[in-house]
C-alpha cells in the first residue's frame, strides 16, 4: 500500500487531469474514492477534474470547429450519431451544453456536435465551464460518498468475516470430500 499511496500522491492529480480530458466518469469516480481514503484531496481531485474536462470538451469543440465537417463527410457511419446529438441541440441549446456530460453515450459526440453547429464560442465556453464545474464536483462527491459507503459495509462485514471464511472453507473441504468420493465411487464401478 505504501507503493499505491506514492504513485498516487505523485501522479494522481495528473491522471485525474488526463483521465477527465480523454473520458471522464469512471476516473473521477475512483479518485473521490482515493480522496476519502485520504490518497488524495477533494477539492484538487475536482479542480483537476474540472480542468481535465472543460479543457478536452473545448478542444473537441475548436478541433470541429475547424475541420469537423470535412472529418465528419468522410465517416458516414458516425454521421448518425452527430445527426442525434445536433437534434437535441438545436431544440434545447443552453439545455443541451449544461447537461451533454451527464448524459452517457453523447458526452465525447456533444462537443464535437457542438463545434460544427451555429452556437458561437462565446456562448459555448461559459456554458462548458460551469457544466464542467458541476460535474467535477458532483462526481467527484459520488466516489467520496461510495468511499464512505464502502467503508461502512466493510465495518459491518468485519462482524460476520470469521464466520463468512469458515463458511467458505467448509465448503471447499465439502466439495473437494465430495469429488475425492466421486472418485473412489468410479473406480470401484469402473
Amino acid at each position: 500500500m505504501d507503493q499505491l499511496a506514492h504513485l498516487l500522491d505523485e501522479f494522481g492529480y495528473l491522471a485525474v487531469l488526463v483521465g477527465t480530458f480523454l473520458e471522464g466518469e469512471t476516473i473521477l469516480v475512483l479518485a473521490g474514492f482515493a480522496a476519502h481514503q485520504g490518497y488524495l484531496a477533494l477539492g484538487p481531485v475536482m479542480l483537476a477534474a474540472f480542468a481535465g474536462s472543460a479543457a478536452g470538451d473545448q478542444l473537441w469543440f475548436l478541433l470541429a470547429r475547424r475541420h469537423g465537417r470535412g472529418w465528419l463527410a468522410r465517416r458516414p457511419k458516425l454521421a448518425a450519431r452527430f445527426a442525434t446529438a445536433s437534434r437535441w441541440l438545436e431544440r434545447h441549446p443552453t439545455l443541451f451544453i449544461l447537461g451533454f456530460r451527464f448524459v452517457y453515450g453523447i458526452r465525447n459526440v456533444a462537443p464535437v456536435a457542438i463545434g460544427l453547429s451555429s452556437i458561437p464560442a462565446r456562448r459555448f465556453v461559459p456554458l462548458n465551464l460551469l457544466a464542467a464545474a458541476l460535474w467535477a464536483v458532483l462526481f467527484a462527491a459520488i466516489g467520496y460518498v461510495f468511499g464512505q459507503a464502502v467503508e461502512t459495509l466493510l465495518g459491518e462485514m468485519k462482524a460476520v468475516e470469521q464466520r463468512l471464511l469458515a463458511a467458505a472453507a467448509l465448503a471447499v473441504i465439502f466439495v473437494l470430500a465430495a469429488r475425492w468420493l466421486a472418485r473412489k465411487l468410479r473406480q470401484r464401478t469402473g
